[in-house]
C-alpha cells in the first residue's frame, strides 16, 4: 500500500512521473475549488494532509527504493497543491502554476536543492513543498498585478 500511495497509483513508474502526477493533480484542484463552502480552507487541509502521507510514505518506501526515488511522486502532488493554495479558482491561473511548479521543481534554484538533504520522507516532501512555495510567491503577485489593472 505504501508504494501505491507514494507512486500515486503507479504514476511514479512511467516517464515524466513528476511532471505527469502534477499534472494529474490539477483535475483535483479544480474539483476543490468548485465545492461551495471554503474551498481555499480544504485545499490547505488536504494539501497539510498529503505532505504528511507523503512523508510517512517516503520514509516506508525509502530502504526499499533508496533515497528520493523517482518512483515516488506523491511529492509532486503536494508541491502543486501548495503552489495553488490561495490562488483564485482560474484556469489560466491553474496553468501557469503547473509550469511555475514544475520550473522551480526541475531548477531547484534559492535553497530548494538543500530541502533534499534532510532525512527520509521529509526530505523527499519539503523540497517539492518549497517549490511549491516559490511558485506561489509568484502567482500572488501575479494575482495582484492583474486585479490592479483589472484583468482579473
Amino acid at each position: 500500500m505504501n508504494k501505491l500511495i507514494a507512486s500515486i497509483f503507479g504514476i511514479g513508474y512511467a516517464k515524466g512521473g513528476g511532471t505527469l502526477a502534477a499534472i494529474v493533480t490539477c483535475p483535483l484542484i479544480w474539483a476543490i475549488w468548485q465545492l461551495d463552502i471554503y474551498p481555499a480552507y480544504f485545499l490547505f487541509i488536504a494539501t497539510v494532509l498529503v505532505t504528511f502521507l507523503g512523508i510517512y510514505v517516503g520514509n516506508k518506501v525509502e530502504p526499499e527504493w533508496g533515497k528520493d526515488s523517482y518512483r515516488v511522486v506523491i511529492d509532486e502532488v503536494a508541491g502543486m497543491m501548495v503552489t495553488m493554495l490561495f490562488i483564485p479558482a482560474n484556469l489560466y491561473l491553474l496553468l501557469a502554476g503547473l509550469v511555475l511548479f514544475r520550473f522551480f521543481d526541475i531548477v531547484k534554484p534559492l535553497g530548494i536543492r538543500k530541502m533534499e538533504a534532510l532525512p527520509g520522507g521529509t526530505g523527499v516532501m519539503m523540497d517539492d513543498v518549497l517549490a511549491g512555495v516559490y511558485g506561489n510567491v509568484v502567482l500572488q503577485v501575479t494575482v495582484i498585478v492583474l486585479n490592479f489593472y483589472n484583468l482579473l
